[in-house]
């Protein structure tokens, strides 16, 4: 089966992109478009086809593909973001998820969702409440994935911007996460606390590959020690707007 990942190129006005729990730092554009780059390439040396979908230069935010949509099993969900501003940039997703064969749901109004807040493991589906997503967002989402076998369980987001800033998973299905920023950690059955807020976030690559970031070296020996082969790249420009490798592709399957 051909692996295929969306991802979205850096609009002009990255630096414009939104901050909610760090202070602002100058983005170097030209930078975090060789760092784009670089991580598409190593998507690409992993196996998986990289599809872009189209530009949203008008969007800063756009880069982060992950948060206009959830996937699972052949249902893509087009998501509402929680900022008004990144709504336009669900039009250029939905147009790649219908290329890539998806059936297609919405999230409406009153409900929020952001991508970065879910967290699939198997069929269980979590779902962070916070900034971005509400109640209502949540309700709808399981009313779509529930039919498909999912059980979808929501957890409290207070922290960090998305619950996938704060926890994801590896291949046998542990939560990773750095401690501080965890509301609770108890939550997940098998948990894992890293040494490195930027250790908490990985993209399975496939096997025993997990895609990370070059800023948690400790993480990386960490996860050697269990069995992994990290594949690090360094993402420092998205990192600065509250970015992560999980926000900068939307993995297919």
């Amino acid at each position: 089966m051909t692996k295929r990942a969306l991802v979205r190129r850096p609009s002009p006005r990255l630096a414009d992109g939104l901050v909610s729990h760090i202070a602002r730092r100058a983005v170097d554009v030209e930078l975090a478009d060789a760092q784009w780059r670089s991580y598409v390439v190593a998507l690409a040396e992993a196996g998986w086809e990289v599809v872009e979908v189209p530009p949203a230069d008008d969007c800063p935010d756009s880069v982060f593909v992950e948060d206009p949509v959830v996937v699972f099993r052949d249902l893509a969900v087009l998501a509402r973001p929680g900022a008004a501003v990144r709504r336009p940039e669900v039009a250029g997703v939905e147009t790649a998820v219908r290329a890539a064969g998806y059936r297609i749901a919405r999230i409406g109004e009153p409900g929020t969702l952001d991508g970065g807040d879910v967290l699939k493991i198997g069929s269980t589906v979590y779902v962070g409440r916070g900034g971005r997503t509400n109640d209502d967002g949540i309700r709808q989402l399981a009313g779509r994935l529930t039919p498909l076998g999912a059980t979808v369980v929501p957890v409290p987001v207070t922290k960090v911007l998305h619950l996938k800033s704060a926890v994801t998973a590896l291949p046998d299905g542990t939560v990773i996460g750095y401690p501080p920023l965890v509301d609770d950690p108890a939550l997940f059955a098998d948990f894992l606390p890293v040494p490195e807020e930027a250790g908490a976030h990985v993209v399975l690559l496939g096997g025993d590959r997990v895609l990370m970031a070059a800023s948690a070296p400790r993480t990386a020996a960490l996860l050697e020690t269990k069995g992994l082969t990290p594949v690090q790249v360094d993402i420092g420009e998205f990192e600065k707007l509250e970015g992560c490798v999980t926000c900068l592709s939307v993995r297919l399957r």
